[in-house]
């Protein structure tokens, strides 16, 4: 009779566990994204909070310029505490010491938190070896994209003239929101490169609507070009025009070298037409040579 009572206890505690995750599960939702993260944020002096998203138009490889181990090999493992520098690129081949059996197609989203204030944001795909040993870390589970794009674009918009804050939280924390998929980021890319006022961020914001195309992508960036009053903004956005695919970029950037009324925008467009190596681009130059 003992034995049937620990069998019924124990499927009560397995029942009662069950209800506990279920809970648990259900609270999370019913929380903001930024009410968990002020959460965990409050675990420890000093805290990393960690969650996963899928990122927008295929795999790709995030991962850091510097290593653990100090050998010339980047990315053995990557220092979250202290180390520097992030690289994206559209290669997947993995690092020398993972061996990935598909391409990465989530990010990881790291942000570190000094007594409960935000001091960094980091990103890396999940092929990239992350040290975390050191570190209080948060995992966050079953983040939305739409939330995490508009947690990303709370970051990015809060207001600083500290570089170091600049450089540390608003523009990584742009770059992992410009690699959500969905209409959310492009939105809110639409948004910082219109109407932001740093220089810097709608730069930013501009080259990484030339990645995602789309009309509203190409007005976004044409109107950059002709109406910011930054000079290096309209650089920017000259650049992110190159950045579009051929049969997109290539005829606005020969109509910007041929019709622009500002000489640095013309200067630009034709830098960009000459790394081209396109055939249309070489018919303009000619054309322009015959011309003199």
């Amino acid at each position: 009779m003992l034995g049937g009572t620990c069998r019924v206890l124990g499927g009560a505690s397995k029942v009662l566990g069950a209800i506990a995750i279920v809970l648990g599960a259900d609270v999370a939702a019913a929380q903001t994204l930024q009410q968990r993260v002020d959460a965990a944020a409050a675990k420890a002096p000093v805290t990393w909070i960690e969650y996963r998203v899928p990122t927008a138009g295929g795999s790709r490889r995030m991962c850091c310029f510097d290593s653990a181990s100090g050998g010339p090999d980047c990315c053995r493992r990557c220092r979250l505490e202290g180390g520097d520098g992030v690289f994206l690129a559209s290669d997947t081949t993995p690092a020398p010491n993972r061996i990935i059996v598909e391409p990465p197609s989530e990010m990881r989203v790291f942000a570190r938190f000094e007594n409960r204030t935000l001091t960094r944001v980091r990103i890396f795909s999940l092929d990239c070896d992350v040290d975390a040993d050191s570190v209080t870390l948060v995992p966050l589970t079953e983040v939305a994209v739409d939330d995490s794009v508009a947690w990303l674009a709370a970051l990015v918009r809060s207001t600083s003239d500290a570089s170091t804050r600049l450089n540390a939280i608003h523009m990584p924390a742009l770059s992992a929101l410009a690699l959500h998929p969905g209409n959310a980021a492009a939105t809110v890319l639409v948004s910082l490169a219109r109407s932001d006022q740093r220089p810097g961020i709608r730069g930013q914001a501009l080259f990484w609507l030339s990645q995602r195309a789309g009309d509203e992508a190409l007005r976004t960036i044409g109107n950059a070009v002709s109406d910011d009053p930054e000079i290096e903004v309209k650089r920017r956005a000259v650049f992110a025009l190159s950045q579009l695919p051929r049969a997109e970029g290539v005829p606005l950037l020969i109509d910007l070298a041929r019709n622009h009324r500002v000489p640095e925008v013309r200067r630009q467009a034709m830098f960009w037409l000459s790394q081209s190596k396109d055939p249309r681009a070489i018919d303009f130059f000619e054309q322009i040579l015959r011309q003199k």
